[in-house]
This record gives structure tokens, sequence and C-alpha cells, in this order.
């Protein structure tokens, strides 16, 4: 009750103010290049998502948000330009939707005072908020995925990957080896052999990868893929007929982009998922009243319901939501960066906050803090449907092994205290 009033006087005192100036959220965006495929539906539920909340509610918190779009071709060099050029405008948040462009951010936000939101991807140990104070991760991480796939395995083998191969199939870059070590780890705890595939950018030849597979017969292949490489990858493993259920993606390796090009081929393919695929949630219906049918919807309109644009939508929310807890901590709707950074680290999502949300049951539950910079770490495992042409989710949400991976995020996140002469918070 007392959040309630607290709330609803929050809401009075901006009504009364003057009008402020707008809420920037700038979006680091790829509608072009080898990747644009997988990038333009995440950008156009992001910033539907904000349309939405300025159409219905007014904003936030009385002030209206404004997406600034970025055109980075998930090219390194070019996100950097693009965060330069629009951290005077007031930006809030970067989510970079790329690992490297991240790992560049990470020292200039952190100068700089703006947090960053690497959602699922990024540098794993940036989950210890008492050294990356301006950098979160949640509600998981490239760790927790690496987690999440081995202990789907176990479930599939009575407890027992004893014997068992694994091949990891990976995108020869930051993002792709980010999982290599919690692996090799796991590994050493369950008994498996791990093999490594790397594949070059963009990943369109992966004809050597997959002939070591067919001759090697892995038991499972893990796969850290964007882009093309994904739908490359699918289609040689169906071209050597290995079994799809035993080929499971991170989930940057699971949209609808990455499986329709191959056709019946790809049926029983898996993916991770941090939030439930399909459309069928109340949220889609005030999109239809408050953007598209206001012909608002961003792009071409058409990415509605597919996995990355729910992915886009889900960002948006946790922004739009820290945003509002910022509002709430400071008692003022024009936050600056630094207040959305406390309002990141105080942000709690809920069962209940999502169903009001019009999002019922769609991630999973988790409480931000000033160590744990990441979330619960939570996913499921999706399985693609050829024939109805849909993902399905076949599992609950599944815990990684946080006794393995805490101690490598201590052990990273702490060299890297060392090495940038970084004292830890939160004592």
């Amino acid at each position: 009750m007392k959040l309630k009033l607290a709330t609803l006087a929050l809401g009075a005192v901006m009504a009364a103010a003057p009008a402020m100036a707008e809420l920037v959220f700038p979006s680091l965006s790829y509608r072009t290049g080898p990747y644009a495929a997988n990038g333009i539906p995440f950008a156009d539920g992001y910033q539907d998502y904000f349309t939405l909340v300025n159409e219905r509610d007014g904003g936030i918190g009385g002030v209206m948000a404004k997406v600034i779009e970025c055109e980075t071709g998930y090219n390194t060099e070019k996100g950097v330009e693009c965060y330069e050029a629009t951290k005077g405008e007031g930006s809030l948040i970067y989510q970079p939707l790329s690992t490297g462009i991240t790992y560049q951010l990470i020292p200039r936000a952190s100068a700089d005072g703006i947090p960053v939101h690497s959602m699922g991807y990024g540098r794993t140990s940036a989950k210890n908020g008492k050294v990356f104070e301006w950098i979160f991760n949640y509600p998981a991480n490239y760790w927790d995925g690496a987690s999440i796939a081995v202990n789907h395995l176990l479930d599939l083998n009575g407890g027992d990957l004893s014997g068992k191969t694994i091949a990891l199939v990976y995108h020869n870059s930051a993002y792709g080896k980010e999982p290599i070590r919690t692996l090799e780890e796991l590994s050493k705890k369950h008994g498996y052999d791990l093999s490594l595939l790397p594949v070059d950018h963009p990943g369109q030849e992966q004809t050597s990868q997959w002939l070591q597979i067919r001759r090697e017969r892995p038991d499972y292949v893990l796969m850290w893929g964007w882009g093309v490489m994904n739908q490359v990858a699918i289609q040689e493993a169906a071209n050597i007929r290995f079994p799809m259920e035993n080929f499971i993606g991170i989930w940057w390796s699971g949209s609808e982009n990455d499986v329709l090009p191959v056709g019946d081929g790809a049926n029983g393919y898996k993916a991770l998922n941090m939030h439930l695929p399909g459309s069928d949630l109340p949220i889609y219906e005030d999109l239809k009243t408050y953007v598209y049918d206001k012909g608002l919807a961003a792009g071409a309109g058409d990415q509605a319901g597919s996995v990355l644009y729910n992915r886009g939508l889900y960002a948006a929310m946790l922004a739009v939501e820290a945003a509002k807890k910022a509002q709430e901590i400071h008692g003022t709707g024009q936050i600056t960066p630094a207040m959305m950074r406390d309002g990141m680290e105080a942000l709690e999502i809920t069962g209940a906050l999502m169903e009001e949300l019009g999002l019922p049951n769609f991630g999973p539950e988790f409480a931000v803090s000033c160590d744990n910079h990441g979330g619960s770490g939570l996913g499921i495992v999706q399985q693609w449907d050829a024939a109805a042409g849909t993902w399905n989710q076949i599992t609950d949400y599944i815990a990684p092994d946080a006794e393995v991976l805490n101690a490598l995020i201590v052990e990273d996140s702490m060299a890297y205290a060392a090495e940038n002469n970084i004292a830890e918070r939160c004592n």
C-alpha cells in the first residue's frame, strides 16, 4: 500500500509539473548487412514498445520516450561511433545487441556514467555489480545459457553425461567464444568430451565443420551463432541427417529466420530462450489498438509475434520498468543516466507485474541488486515444429549451475578489477 501511495503521489507531482523534455533511449540497430534478418525484428519490437507506452500511457511517468536509432551493421567500430554520436542527447541506457560492441562500451560508458544493458549477451562477469557498477546483463547471460543446455542434456540422460561427446559450433568472435570456459569446466564436472568448431564471419561457409561432425559423430551439438550462420548450420545438419533433437542453439540461434529457410529439415531443432515465444499475449491487443492500427509500427510492421520481436519488446519493457523505478526513487520524472542506473539496480520483475503489463508468465521472475546485475539466470528450451511453423516451449524454466558459474564470475570479474584498478562496492 505504501508503494502504491508513493507512486500515486509521484504521479500527482509529475502531472502538476511543467512539461518535461523527452526521455531518450538510443537503439543501436542493424537493419543492413549479413545480420539484418535478426537485427530488424529486435529493433522493431524495441521501438514499438516505446510507441505503445507513449500512445497508451502518455509516456513514462508523464514524460514521453524518444527512441534514437543508429545503424551499426553489427560492426563494433560503428557501434562505438553510434555511442559517441548519441550519448550527448541525454541517452539513459544503451542496449548494444552485440557482444563486441558491449566489450568496447564497458569502459567508455562506465567512465561517462551511462548504464549498459547487455540482455543475455556481452561480458558474462558483468553480473558482478561489485565490480561493474554501470553494466547489467539480466535476466540471464551466456554462461547461464551454456549451463542450462548442459542441464537439459543431463535431464535427458538420467543425470549422467559421462562418455558423451558435445560439439560446440560457434561464431569465431567474442560472442561465440564466451561459453567455452564454462563448457570446459562443466565437462570436468560431468565427464563429457568437448569439441570446438569455430565458424568465421559471417558464417556462410561451414562445410568442413559439418564434415567433421559427420565423421566424429558427437552425441550433441550446441551452437552459438547469429544471422546467416544459424540457417546455414541448420541446413548443414539436415544435409548430414544429424538428429535435430540433439542440436541446441543459444537464444540468439532460435528465431524463425534461422529455421524457416531450411523447411522440413529443421523440424525438431531446439534452442534456448529467456522468454516465451509467440503472440498469444494480452499485450498484443494493446499493440494492435495503439500502434499497428494507427500505422505507427516500426519498420515494415511485419515482425510482430516473432521470437526476436518479442525480445525487443522484452528489452524495452525492462528499460521502461527501470525508468519507472528510477522516477520513484528520485521523485522526478526527468531522470538522468545516473538515476536510471539506480532504477536498474533496484529493478524487480514479479509475476504480478508481468501480468499487469500484458505479459503473463512471459519471462522468469528476478530481482537485481548491488552485487547481482544478472538476475536469475533461468531459461527454457523451445523446439521448432516445422509443420505448424511455431516454436513450442518444451521445458519449464531451467536453473544454471550456480556453484560452477559463480566461481567463474568472481574469478573473471576480480581479474578485470585488478587490471583496471577498480575497488569493489556493495560492502
